[in-house]
């Protein structure tokens, strides 16, 4: 005498029977986005596929899995399905991780120090990978570039690679995204201030660094073209931490030894390139400096510097800058009880 189906047993056939006859495909069309968080359970996954329009039973789809003895081996992140795909090609996807999305933000500032191994991660590839797309003979070409990488070239930005990209692709997406950025009517105010896009580069990297108000970027910009007409040292302190390698919370006098070409408190006139990547503002800032008379500033902790025109008045204003910073550094030690 057989023995009787059990409810649950019986149920799962009939879902899978209806994944059967239904074809095990999703319906409409188009692309859908579908994040599987790290950790996911197939349940979950089955639902934000459902949800999305991937598949049209999250049930049946998860018995479908168990069935192919899929149900565990997922790939977290983030994935682009186009809809109508078979449940088969949805598991392979899942599985092998075809569709999935990295994204990178990129932030104003940053250095290629700073770049490299996050994009390295992203894409998880090798960071001698990163380093020698950064270092693409044919980009440096492209962009009339003098110096042996694409520093402050890789525009700050979010970015999403589809799984596979390797790093040339990404360096070269970056890079795209400066020219985008660029605009064509720049050039001729490149011949107005007799530089090149390099210098102008170079210039705003440095205004990226300094500036904490988005309205002083133009006044620093021109305080350092002042001190580079005037056949001043730039004397900026973001190109010392460039040349030690490391980013120094305090420049010591010693630092300014260093022995580079970044080192503007040795040498004359802008650096050879940039040394981080700018945003569009400070790239604006660069192009269009203030007409303002300025050759000194001085940060204060607040975020706003105080500009003056002569050595003498630079003097009064370090002298009252350092007693507020002096205050703040009491504070932090001793803070109300």
């Amino acid at each position: 005498m057989p023995m009787p189906r059990s409810p649950r047993r019986h149920a799962s056939r009939l879902l899978l029977t209806l994944a059967l006859v239904t074809g095990c495909h999703g319906g409409g069309t188009g692309e859908a986005k579908v994040v599987v968080p790290r950790g996911s359970s197939l349940r979950t996954a089955a639902d934000s596929l459902a949800r999305a329009g991937v598949i049209q039973n999250a049930t049946a789809f998860r018995l479908y899995a168990m069935v192919r003895g899929h149900s565990r081996a997922i790939r977290a992140g983030t994935y682009v399905f186009k809809r109508g795909l078979s449940w088969g090609e949805v598991l392979d996807d899942l599985q092998g991780g075809k569709g999935l999305e990295h994204s990178i933000t990129i932030p104003e500032g940053w250095s290629l120090a700073q770049i490299e191994p996050q994009l390295a991660r992203v894409l998880d590839a090798p960071v001698d990978s990163v380093h020698a797309a950064v270092r693409d003979t044919a980009l440096l070409h492209l962009l009339d570039i003098p110096t042996p990488t694409l520093e402050g070239y890789l525009f700050p930005d979010t970015y999403v690679f589809p799984e596979g990209t390797t790093p040339r692709a990404a360096v070269r997406v970056m890079v795209s995204r400066f020219q985008q950025v660029w605009r064509p009517e720049w050039d001729a105010q490149l011949q107005k201030l007799a530089m090149s896009r390099n210098d102008v580069m170079a210039l705003a990297a440095i205004v990226e660094k300094e500036a904490r108000l988005p309205e002083e970027r133009p006044v620093i910009a021109a305080v350092y073209m002042n001190r580079v007409r005037a056949g001043m040292l730039l004397q900026a302190d973001p190109t010392v931490q460039y040349a030690l390698g490391r980013h120094v919370a305090r420049v010591f006098y010693k630092d300014l030894e260093v022995d580079s070409p970044y080192n503007t408190y040795r040498n004359k006139g802008l650096p050879p390139g940039p040394i981080a990547s700018p945003g569009r503002p400070s790239i604006v800032a660069a192009l269009f400096p203030a007409n303002v008379p300025y050759l000194f500033f001085v940060a204060h902790p607040d975020g706003h510097h105080e500009f003056t025109r002569d050595f003498r008045g630079h003097g009064i204003a370090v002298r009252a800058a350092r007693r507020e910073w002096d205050s703040v550094a009491a504070l932090r030690r001793d803070p109300a009880p």
